[in-house]
């Protein structure tokens, strides 16, 4: 965790905000189905959840140039829209988020891209985030470090003592290569990472972490 209070929070999108497994998983599975191709697996659920789109299909297709090249023509052609559906917002978002914003400038680092803002609109969080960057923003995905510099780039003065949440490894490696201080939610990390059960605790555990700076001699 950093040495001063934080300015700004960078938060995951998929595992933070929404519970998104069954839509993300829904959506790959209709590209499967566009191409004849059996379902995801277990294992490959979990890659479907943590990275971007074009990392998915190519642990699916990337021994097949062709076949993954197909994989995201149709990924490009299909309406995420009825997927939101399945998208459950984590308890009391837009009340923790209010509370958040009053404190911190908030930001969203997400391996999402063409899906953000019918995203934001679909949950009316428009008008939440200073700032959003997807993978569409930046020359690389989580785990590569681009998108949580671009956030704090474009956040200002705040970006320079930022935090950022996640619940995945991939996460927990951005955060690092970044040299940004992590949060995680719920188990996914690394056990060694600070971490919260949920996201209405993070309100909390920051105020804390500022507290105790302050009796140590930080800002």
């Amino acid at each position: 965790m950093p040495t001063r209070a934080p300015d700004a929070v960078i938060l995951d999108c998929d595992g933070v905000l929404f519970d998104s497994a069954a839509a993300n998983v829904a959506f790959y599975n209709a590209i499967l189905e566009s191409l004849g191709e059996a379902p995801l697996t277990t294992e490959q659920e979990g890659a479907a959840h943590a990275l971007s789109s074009p990392q998915v299909l190519e642990k699916l297709f990337g021994h097949d140039p062709s076949r993954y090249a197909d994989a995201l023509r149709i990924a490009a052609t299909i309406d995420y829209r009825p997927f939101l559906q399945l998208m459950a917002p984590v308890d009391g978002l837009h009340e923790v988020l209010g509370d958040l914003r009053a404190t911190y400038r908030l930001a969203m680092a997400t391996n999402r891209g063409r899906t953000i803002p019918d995203l934001l609109r679909e949950f009316e969080l428009e008008e939440t985030f200073d700032v959003v960057v997807g993978i569409l923003d930046v020359a690389r995905p989580k785990p590569h470090p681009d998108m949580l510099i671009e956030c704090a780039r474009r956040l200002g003065p705040a970006g320079r003592s930022a935090v950022y949440v996640g619940d995945s490894p991939t996460d927990g490696v951005a955060a690092q290569a970044a040299g940004m201080p992590f949060v995680a939610v719920g188990d996914r990390c690394d056990q060694r990472a600070p971490r919260i059960g949920h996201l209405r605790e993070l309100a909390g555990f920051l105020a804390r972490r500022a507290a105790d700076t302050t009796r140590s001699g930080g800002r």
